[in-house]
């Protein structure tokens, strides 16, 4: 005998037997479907899945209008935008504008298949775009996705179980002593200000492009940054992207920098009357695009052309450790989240640190006698 509601029968062969409703006709008629297993438990286990899928099977009809196009922009705008920085909100409009929407867009949300999610991270492959990149547009799908089945628009998400492409870890690059100097002997030469700036507190070219002289404590030594210049993508024929001023991403980039005498001097000759920003351009500031452009003519008097911003906060993080500066305090001067990311980061720079660290205690057991002994016996 069945259980009661189960439909689930035990067979003259040893066998369970569980049915399930299939189908329903126009007129009403139900079409049955049946499953088979050896244990009990394994057909009760596939027949409730089997019950749940025809029921949301029966909800999925009056979602059918939905398009994936439709429902991602109702969740960018009311899940996404009052939650997100104003900068992370245009990030992902302008990835779905230009990536998702035009590929996955038409297609019916309730219709969407795993398939087609990965034709879509080929599609995105083949645009040569970096492993960061084509994780960052996933992402955003799938977040909007999983918002969807968790509102019971779709039944799992497709974007579970994906497989992305692997991340080349690129390694840190620092300019070494020489170049550094060079490059210090130009920007000094040509006042291209914000090199200095960034080989000295690690500042990044957005932090340093949104600094006001109000966030300098020239009283207490004290750098804050409280702001940052980000572009960002926006959907609009005349431009792509969209200079934004405001708060840093993360909780650890608000942060505060010690201003070291020779920097406080720095700051203090380059200080003019009536200028809001530290680097203005006319009434305002000087975005990362203008402050990128002096330092690429800086860089091309050297011959240069493997040298990018960036690598200036490298170059001030690798001093440091050469120098001995401890991870926790470089950490914060960074403005990283924690200190894994800076050892994660700066690896090859500290190894020479941990190797000095080594030799020091490896002094206690080079006086031990008994060391010595041993040694003076096997060799």
């Amino acid at each position: 005998m069945p259980r009661k509601g189960e439909n689930i029968y035990k067979r003259k062969d040893g066998r369970y037997e569980g049915r399930y409703v299939k189908s329903r006709a126009f007129d009403g008629q139900i079409k049955y479907g049946y499953i088979y297993g050896k244990k009990y438990a394994e057909v009760k286990q596939e027949l409730t899945l089997l019950k749940a899928q025809f029921t949301f099977a029966q909800k999925k009809k009056l979602n059918a209008s939905e398009t994936v196009r439709s429902w991602m922009m109702y969740w960018l705008e009311t899940s996404v935008k009052n939650q997100v920085k104003i900068s992370t909100y245009m990030n992902y409009k302008g990835h779905l504008e230009r990536y998702i929407l035009p590929n996955l867009g038409e297609i019916q949300l309730v219709s969407l298949q795993t398939r087609e999610i990965e034709s879509f991270i080929e599609y995105l492959s083949s645009l040569e775009l970096s492993g960061i990149t084509i994780r960052c547009i996933f992402n955003i799908l799938k977040s909007g996705l999983k918002k969807a089945r968790l509102s019971s628009y779709i039944y799992e998400n497709p974007c579970d179980n994906i497989s992305l492409p692997k991340i080349d870890k690129k390694k840190v690059a620092a300019l070494d002593i020489q170049t550094q100097t060079a490059l210090e002997k130009l920007a000094l030469e040509h006042q291209c200000f914000p090199i200095i700036l960034s080989l000295y507190t690690g500042m990044r070219i957005g932090e340093i492009s949104g600094l006001k002289w109000s966030d300098i404590d020239l009283e207490n030594n004290v750098l804050y940054i409280e702001r940052i210049v980000v572009r960002v993508p926006v959907s609009n024929e005349k431009t792509k992207t969209k200079v934004l001023l405001g708060t840093p991403k993360t909780k650890a980039s608000i942060r505060a920098i010690p201003i070291a005498s020779n920097v406080k001097s720095y700051l203090l000759s380059i200080k003019k009357e009536g200028s809001e920003f530290v680097f203005p351009c006319g009434d305002s500031f000087s975005e990362p695009r203008i402050i990128n452009y002096h330092f690429k003519k800086i860089v091309e008097l050297m011959g240069r052309k493997d040298i990018h911003f960036h690598m200036l906060r490298h170059t001030f993080a690798t001093r440091c450790v050469e120098r001995g500066v401890d991870v926790t305090s470089l950490s914060m001067i960074l403005g990283h989240s924690s200190t894994k990311m800076t050892l994660d980061t700066y690896t090859d720079s500290m190894w020479e640190t941990r190797k000095q660290a080594v030799s020091v205690v490896d002094k206690q057991l080079q006086e031990n006698d008994l060391f010595n002994e041993f040694l003076a016996k096997v060799s």
